[in-house]
């Protein structure tokens, strides 16, 4: 029987979940261009429009399909519908386009009563300014329906405001196109840390895997410059937090698949930032692997299937961590090396991202595709992680090619 995946994404970030999915199922990935490192993974693959749902039903009823999976967040609507199609396991279309919609998303969990930001939306730099002074500054502006934090910006106050509402009116996605661009919500500034929680959902039932503390960098953007997981968290079975994700989740009528949930914790208590409905990024997973023995890829992958509830009772507890690697000002990249021998033990991997003679922007020009390297490590305590990281992180160098201008527009 086969698994189809709907996109393999980058390899950096998602490889490591196809090799674990792949070990288990024959895959066949649908995608918009012929595999390529992905290959080695794979029973088959078409290429194909992934926005055309009737194409890939198609090539589905002649696979033997038991499951389709993807971890697009822009092919979360898509592969629900053709699940929904399929008569195969997972989230209801209209449930996947509330997730991705964010506005639809903050309707939804209002109706409910569900701990969030207070949000507007806008269409115009008055509208926005009106919604701002309602709200009150600072405020955060982001798009109707991006992801990676792509055009999220703080604005401290209203002279401020132009600038961010070009910028988040601005950002695009490729691939996005489940919600026309332009629209973009003003809200409420949630202070307080950011964490994430992955989940499996079996009709409207959770089973927790992990939560990840955020590290944001390059304010007034909240771009996300390393994730943590530490088996011996409190919050990994924190009872207010996961009561919150499942209210969330029921508001906007998620039963079945696995997600990504943000939230920030407030002074008033944990309060939803949005709800992905596909694995988490950034290498998360892999973390939830490294610090807890949780394999998010197979067990989503399960649920796909139409399994029972997986078993993501934790193993060992130990403490792991992501750290990505930025160049200190916008250039071209000349190369990226690793020391390989000045890596300390615990890292786990270290990775250049960059090509040769590609253009490396910081935020709020540039984001995700800013970075030139990563590196993951685990340890016994967060101390140890964090210094291993650290020192992890100096092995992974950049050789800049050239300075590049700023380009237009932004926040200057």
């Amino acid at each position: 029987m086969t698994l189809l995946l709907i996109g393999a994404g980058s390899q950096v970030y998602r490889e490591y979940l196809l090799a674990s999915v792949a070990a288990v199922h024959d895959v066949h990935l649908l995608a918009e261009r012929a595999p390529a490192w992905e290959s080695a993974y794979l029973a088959g693959h078409t290429v194909l429009d992934t926005t055309d749902v009737a194409a890939m039903a198609a090539v589905a009823r002649h696979c033997a399909v038991e499951g389709v999976l993807t971890w697009d967040d822009t092919r979360v609507v898509q592969t629900a519908e053709l699940a929904a199609r399929l008569g195969l396991p997972g989230s209801t279309p209209e449930a996947a386009l509330t997730c991705r919609d964010k506005r639809a998303t903050r309707t939804a969990l209002d109706a409910a009563g569900v701990p969030q930001a207070r949000s507007v939306p806008v269409a115009s730099l008055p509208q926005a300014r009106a919604a701002a002074a309602r709200i009150g500054y600072p405020v955060v502006l982001k798009p109707r329906a991006l992801n990676a934090s792509a055009g999220v910006v703080l604005v401290a106050s209203a002279d401020r405001l132009p600038a961010g509402f070009r910028l988040a009116r601005g950002a695009t996605a490729p691939g996005a196109v489940e919600v026309a661009p332009g629209d973009v919500l003003v809200e409420e500034y949630l202070d307080g840390p950011e964490i994430s929680v992955d989940a499996a959902w079996v009709r409207g039932r959770m089973t927790p895997g992990f939560v990840a503390r955020k590290e944001c960098g390059f304010a007034p953007c909240f771009e996300e410059v390393g994730h943590l997981v530490d088996g011996r968290d409190p919050l990994q079975d924190d009872a207010e937090v996961l009561e919150v994700v499942a209210r969330a989740h029921a508001a906007v009528g998620f039963g079945t698949g696995w997600t990504h949930t943000e939230l920030r914790l407030t002074a008033e208590g944990p309060k939803v930032v949005e709800i992905n409905a596909r694995i988490g990024g950034d290498r998360i997973p892999d973390l939830g692997r490294l610090a807890l023995g949780t394999d998010a890829a197979l067990a989503a992958a399960r649920v796909a299937c139409g399994a029972e509830p997986p078993d993501l009772r934790p193993g060992p507890r130990r403490v792991a961590g992501v750290r990505f690697r930025y160049p200190e000002a916008d250039c071209l990249a000349r190369a990226v090396r690793v020391d390989t021998a000045a890596l300390p033990p615990g890292v786990s991997e270290a990775l250049a991202i960059a090509l040769p003679g590609q253009e490396l922007r910081l935020p709020p020009h540039g984001a995700v595709a800013g970075r030139y390297g990563l590196v993951t490590a685990v340890a016994e305590s967060t101390q140890e992680c964090r210094a291993a990281l650290e020192k992890g992180a100096e092995a992974v160098r950049l050789e800049v090619l050239r300075p590049l201008g700023p380009p237009r527009g932004g926040l200057g």
